[in-house]
């Protein structure tokens, strides 16, 4: 969400997870720590762009709120950095196909205008933005792993105008149903397999 200009769709992630990414920040990157909390960008930085700052609260809130009361919580796995080209930017992606692409496109498809974006969908939490990395401390943040999975249960609207602070404009919770597993998906999971009479 840095240097940005527009209304954002984030997730930001409580617990563990969000707490390892806080830790990394502070240590490696403390403006971005000072500026926004550990999150995945939704809408604004890939897939999409932001949506135009003069689009009335009320009627992004009003797209958003059936999507968020019909989308389940998510624990997704954050995978290991990696630096994006051409840039000082690390940061852990998330599988942007499943759940998490559904959200996306969701949002993408409600009728909201939206920047034009100039990159795929690639979600993913930002380990440092600020700073020039040096070899060193690229190495060291490229062997850094956030183990503890991330948690997507609540939607953040912020809109930004840097360089001013960013600012919440409301959250809405995800309160959908977790999707069924089939007893055979458990079985597979679980590493047995079902009695045959």
């Amino acid at each position: 969400m840095a240097a940005s200009f527009g209304i954002f769709v984030l997730a930001e992630l409580p617990g563990e997870a969000g707490a390892a990414v806080r830790a990394i920040q502070e240590q490696y990157d403390p403006k971005l720590a000072r500026l926004t909390p550990p999150h995945v960008t939704l809408v604004g930085s890939s897939g999409v762009g932001a949506i135009p700052t003069d689009t009335p609260v009320a009627h992004i809130r009003a797209a958003l709120e059936p999507i968020a009361a019909s989308t389940a919580p998510m624990r997704l796995p954050l995978h290991a950095p990696h630096r994006f080209m051409q840039t000082d930017i690390i940061s852990l992606p998330l599988d942007p196909n499943g759940p998490l692409r559904a959200l996306h496109e969701r949002i993408a498809r409600s009728g909201l205008p939206f920047k034009r974006s100039r990159f795929l969908f690639s979600p993913h939490c930002t380990l440092t933005f600020y700073p020039t990395l040096t070899p060193k401390r690229e190495r060291e943040l490229l062997a850094m792993r956030v183990t503890a999975p991330a948690i997507i249960d609540t939607l953040q609207v912020y809109l930004t105008r840097d360089p001013q602070p960013s600012s919440l404009l409301f959250s809405l919770p995800l309160t959908g149903p977790a999707a069924a597993v089939s007893s055979a998906s458990r079985d597979a999971a679980s590493g047995t397999s079902p009695s045959r009479a």
